[in-house]
């Protein structure tokens, strides 16, 4: 809860990615990935309820086996935002603000959550979010990156794969500024449901970046900064890195 708004956690559990099938099941550390990030979100005092969005009974099983709570929702939703408003448009989960939690996300802090919800009670916009900046330009450059760019009251311009913004008569060695974006998203409800009806649109399809739909919709999506990196296991090598680094820092 902040002030008088109720918080809700939704974990999207997507069993069948195509860039590293059956994820959702794998250990880290002789434990399920699903329940490291289960019991960070449960341990967010803002949080007034956590769920999982499930898309398979063997995930769910799974689930049952450390006590969390979890939904199941349709395969045919494209995106871990569908399966919060599939839920919403049940009456499974209630909520004033939503916040999105992917379950490959394991090692989110506390510190992040109340960096994105910082403003929640009070800035008037659709959807939160969280940047950092980039220290290392291999990252700027890479497609695998989403970068943001924002207005002077923090509101996001535009979100792309490319290197934003592009400095034309930039000399060698001059400082560049860029920020990277960190897909964890909190929504109003009323986001929600204006969300639940659009359409893909251009600008998404050419960057393959569901947030573009949003501003592209004239939704406001407030960008707060953040002084933590996120370590998301999108393939198979990510998940051995995150071996390495629980061995390292949590062991």
């Amino acid at each position: 809860m902040i002030g008088s708004k109720r918080i809700a956690c939704v974990i999207p559990a997507r069993l069948k990615s195509t860039r590293f099938p059956r994820k959702m099941l794998s250990m880290l550390n002789k434990k399920p990935l699903l329940q490291w990030v289960w019991e960070k979100a449960t341990a967010v005092p803002l949080f007034d309820e956590v769920v999982f969005a499930v898309d398979a009974d063997e995930t769910a099983k799974l689930i049952d086996r450390f006590h969390g709570k979890h939904f199941m929702t349709s395969e045919e939703c494209p995106s871990g935002t569908d399966r919060l408003v599939e839920l919403m448009q049940r009456n499974l989960v209630d909520a004033d603000i939503w916040v999105n939690w992917q379950g490959d996300e394991p090692f989110i802090n506390q510190e992040m959550i109340q960096d994105l919800l910082q403003t929640c009670e009070s800035d008037g916009s659709d959807v939160w979010t969280l940047k950092k900046k980039i220290e290392k330009m291999e990252m700027a450059h890479s497609p695998h990156v989403a970068k943001v760019v924002c207005d002077h009251k923090g509101f996001a311009l535009y979100f792309s794969r490319s290197m934003i913004p592009y400095y034309r008569d930039a000399s060698p060695g001059e400082h560049k500024l860029f920020f990277k974006h960190i897909g964890m998203y909190a929504y109003t409800r009323e986001a929600l449901q204006k969300i639940s009806q659009l359409k893909p649109c251009e600008i998404e399809l050419a960057e393959q970046l569901e947030q573009l739909r949003f501003l592209y919709n004239n939704m406001k999506i407030r960008v707060h900064e953040t002084q933590h990196e996120v370590f998301g296991i999108d393939l198979p090598e990510h998940l051995a890195a995150a071996e390495s680094f629980v061995a390292r820092h949590l062991v």
